[in-house]
């Protein structure tokens, strides 16, 4: 993967003032969400809106591995049937914490915006992001963000679609986030930004699938004990040298914080 800014020796943090154009991102940074930026997962958060704060055993029985969003859409369904408005998502979205050290994380960020092209790509949905995203104060910071859409019917009621279809066999059926960050990478470079280096925050199995594409100058952060971690751990044995990617498990994203500081450091 070609990388903008190699070799040129730019200023320190980009500190130049009065730049009659300034000087593209150098790093592309891709976060999940669920169980990432938040920490829990926001499809099973928003039961606490449902009666009783659960759902009945003919919903959850129709679960199929590889299709939570057609499932979810039921769970959607449901819950308008039982009443649930925009409002009772909207403060459920809004209350989820975020995951240790994700503040941290987003201030060290808002502190050197100019240096990182931040997106996030999510299989929860557009309108739960942007709740949690709004309320935590860090929506700003996002570049681009690619989720399923979601919407509010004429009834009121939570309408949920798939992102795309692909034909990645590790994914579910709605989302392939290698196909999402691949294309993402290739429309950047058509428009003449190509970044030094890419930097994956995760934690799912679908986020181990885009972290494979990564080449040796970039860095995958798997939440510590979550299946990313797990699988590039599985593949690091089976196949040695097979995941390119410097790998740096994290518990608090302040650890991702750090991390960031020092590649900075280094380049000053």
């Amino acid at each position: 993967m070609k990388r903008c800014c190699e070799g040129v020796g730019l200023p320190c943090l980009f500190k130049g003032v009065g730049m009659a154009s300034p000087r593209p991102p150098r790093y592309l940074l891709v976060f999940d969400f669920d169980e990432t930026i938040i920490n829990e997962n926001s499809d099973d958060s928003i039961v606490r809106a449902a009666p009783g704060q659960a759902l009945p055993e003919h919903i959850r029985q129709t679960f199929r591995e590889g299709f939570y969003n057609e499932y979810m859409q039921r769970v959607l369904a449901y819950m308008g049937d039982q009443g649930v408005k925009m409002g009772d998502f909207k403060t459920v979205y809004e209350n989820i914490p975020l995951s240790p050290g994700m503040p941290d994380l987003f201030q060290f960020l808002s502190k050197n915006h100019e240096l990182f092209e931040i997106i996030l790509i999510s299989d929860a949905n557009m309108f739960g992001i942007e709740c949690s995203l709004r309320a935590a104060g860090f929506y700003s910071l996002f570049r681009k963000i690619f989720s399923n859409p979601s919407s509010f019917d004429k009834r009121g009621y939570f309408t949920l679609g798939p992102y795309h279809s692909h034909k990645c066999l590790d994914c579910p059926a709605n989302m392939c986030k290698r196909k999402i960050l691949t294309e993402y990478l290739a429309e950047r470079a058509q428009e003449e930004v190509e970044f030094e280096r890419v930097f994956y925050v995760g934690d799912g199995a679908n986020d181990f699938c885009p972290s494979v594409t990564l080449t040796s100058s970039d860095v995958a952060f798997p939440r510590k004990g979550y299946p990313m971690h797990r699988m590039t751990q599985e593949m690091e044995k089976k196949q040695p040298g097979a995941f390119q990617a410097s790998v740096v498990p994290w518990e608090s994203a302040t650890e991702v914080a750090r991390y960031l500081q020092e590649v900075l450091k280094k380049k000053c």
